[in-house]
């Protein structure tokens, strides 16, 4: 994995010209920062050297403009920084881009670097003796508190040399901290070149590509194809995590694309217009940040307005933390633990940092996380960090999404590799703290949220007997209906029933010990109904006339007709019509040794097999059959659609 190498520090300080010194290569490509003579937009270099176990390497670096007005176009550059050049001039000292470098460069989790002072041949002795005790003491508390200081001159090339070997020692002993498999390119140039077409580049954050895979430009999720690869200017089949990396690609125009865009496989990343970060107020701040203030928020190589959301507190104190919800002009896509940067409108200056807890769309509202809830998610990447891998999954999947959280949206919750997130969800499945209920799609559900639904289930149940006293079982798409995530429904189905807690049926389902318990009058209605169906059984009371004779309400007669129907005494033929169930049963089995002889059913075959019913019961009889899938009509008459029933 390559380690990239940037530059930090106010304008003027010579960081361009240290690159041309280390590389002969000049950042500056643009008319305006040459005649200016400084750095508007992001440069870029490569320095070759052979490490100490002869391995050829091409370290990338990133020059960063200086000046005030173009801070952003530094944090576009730093994002995919693995160490800095910290460059200061020795003549001017620490200055204020100095200052809000450094602070850029520790917000977006840069740990490491070396420290610059330039143009060592404009100061004396003295002087520079006091500038390296200035600039000791302005790191202090930083990252580079225990940085080496080099002091060099890019025009007579003094201790330049000494500076590139400390630099391939950097390379010999740092390790970038590229923890998942995700293909993450955020673009910083787009250009379109004669022959080729559109072409972006940018520093590849993490995963790898190859050329003729299917990619999409992210937010707006436009797909489009890998043509060609090149690594500093030489063609290469893939693109590494560490790389400065420049694609070529097919079908689309260049005004489809702008800088801040992610280039990702399809499916990988999910655009969302609301995070959740821990926010850090810095503490050079000149105010405290208010509850909903607006700001400049940068993350990786794009700028966007957003509004800030705190949680409990009104102000954040500079160096104070806490949690927050950041909400978007636009779709952005980020992953768990990426970092953000923040500046104020008025002074424009750096005044925050972030580090992404939650960048899906679906986290619940503020008002929702406790207090307890709302540390354990500001200390879960420490969680990550030290080890307690398992435990942060849970977290993520638990606060995550209450319907279950897919595989995908795990590893943009937890930042991992595929083989450390795999590992540890089959500690926790096989611990029963989760669930898999949907093995097809990955989606996993936290066991608390199993519990509660359960529960949720089992009361559903216990409602529906409590409003249908009269029915056995409830219609298993009844109880479904309340799940918006069917296969969920199904899961929790299965696990009550798996602990003895219902008991199902095709008619549906009940509670363990779920009987139906008539009334005196509701036992008096049911042999009365019954009985009159047994009067004349090829000629049955139709609902209507049942209200009729028994003077009873309609809802009493659908309720003990559906008992009846659950009992297996009656059968449902249409809305309003019953008949016995012996009944059917004879004219089925009547039919189906007709048709061991013959093809087709005509109605007056059907007359004759029914013992004469009616037209009146003979067409909706006829018409249950082909409902129930074992006649099918063919113009004037019917034939035997299920012909396995020939065999029973």
């Amino acid at each position: 994995m390559a380690i990239i190498m940037g530059t930090a520090g106010h304008i003027d300080h010579g960081k361009t010209s240290l690159i041309k010194a280390l590389t002969g290569i000049h950042c500056d490509r643009l008319e305006e920062e040459k005649k200016r003579g400084i750095t508007i937009e992001l440069g870029f270099a490569y320095f070759d050297f052979i490490k100490k176990n002869n391995e050829k390497v091409r370290m990338g670096i990133i020059d960063v403009p200086g000046h005030e007005k173009f801070v952003k176009n530094m944090v576009a550059g730093a994002n995919g920084i693995d160490f800095v050049l910290l460059v200061i001039a020795a003549d001017e000292g620490v200055m204020p881009q100095t200052k809000e470098h450094l602070e850029i460069c520790s917000l977006l989790n840069i740990h490491d670097g070396i420290i610059v002072l330039t143009k060592k041949d404009m100061v004396d002795n003295d002087l520079l003796a006091l500038a390296k005790e200035d600039v000791r003491e302005f790191v202090q508390g930083s990252f580079l508190e225990n940085a080496p200081i080099f002091a060099v001159s890019s025009f007579t090339g003094e201790g330049i040399e000494d500076l590139k070997k400390a630099i391939i020692e950097k390379n010999d002993t740092l390790i970038p901290k590229r923890r998942n498999n995700i293909f993450r390119l955020p673009v910083d140039r787009v250009f379109s070149l004669k022959g080729h077409g559109t072409l972006i580049t940018g520093t590849l954050l993490s995963g790898s590509a190859k050329v003729g895979d299917d990619v999409c430009i992210m937010p707006q999720n436009i797909q489009t194809k890998i043509r060609s690869i090149q690594n500093h200017g030489e063609n290469v089949e893939k693109a590494l995590a560490g790389h400065r990396t420049s694609i070529n690609l097919a079908n689309i125009e260049t005004n489809k694309i702008e800088r801040g865009n992610i280039i990702a496989y399809p499916n990988t990343l999910i655009p969302s217009t609301r995070w959740l970060v821990k926010l850090h107020c810095l503490s050079s701040s000149p105010k405290s940040i208010r509850h909903k203030s607006e700001i400049h928020f940068h993350h990786g190589t794009k700028e966007v307005m957003a509004k800030l959301y705190l949680k409990d507190t009104e102000n954040l104190a500079p160096n104070e933390e806490c949690l927050c919800e950041v909400r978007f002009s636009e779709p952005l896509c980020g992953i768990f633990q990426d970092k953000c940067v923040m500046r104020s409108f008025s002074p424009l200056q750096t005044v925050a940092g972030a580090s992404i807890i939650n960048p899906l769309p679906n986290f619940p509202k503020l008002k929702q996380i406790d207090t307890e809830l709302a540390q354990e998610l500001l200390t879960l990447e420490n969680a990550f960090l030290e080890k307690d891998t398992s435990k942060a999954i849970l977290t993520q999947i638990s606060f995550g999404n209450n319907q279950g959280i897919s595989y995908n949206e795990l590893m943009l919750l937890c930042n991992l590799d595929t083989k450390t997130l795999e590992k540890n969800l089959q500690e926790l499945l096989a611990k029963k703290e989760i669930v898999l209920f949907d093995k097809e799609n990955k989606i996993y559900l936290a066991k608390k949220y199993v519990t509660l639904y359960e529960t949720i289930m089992l009361n559903k149940i216990k409602e529906y007997h409590e409003k249908e006293p009269l029915k056995q079982f409830m219609p298993k798409a009844s109880l479904l209906s309340n799940f918006t995530q069917v296969k969920l429904g199904h899961f929790l189905l299965e696990q009550i029933y798996k602990k003895g807690l219902i008991q199902t049926s095709e008619d549906g389902l009940c509670l363990k010990d779920h009987t139906i318990n008539l009334k005196s009058h509701e036992k008096d209605l049911k042999e009365t109904l019954y009985e009159e169906f047994t009067k004349n059984p090829l000629n049955p009371p139709l609902v209507k006339e049942l209200i009729e004779s028994t003077k009873s309400s309609q809802k009493d007669i659908l309720n003990v007709l559906a008992l009846l129907v659950q009992e297996k005494k009656l059968i449902k033929i249409m809305e309003g019509m019953y008949f016995l169930h012996t009944e059917i049963q004879n004219i089925l089995n009547n039919i189906l040794a007709f048709y061991k002889e013959n093809e087709t059913l005509t109605p007056s075959d059907f007359k004759n097999l029914s013992g004469g019913l009616t037209r009146k019961y003979s067409i909706p009889v006829l018409e249950y059959f082909d409902k129930e899938k074992i006649t099918i009509r063919v113009e004037d008459g019917r034939k035997l659609r299920n012909t396995t029933l020939l065999q029973l």
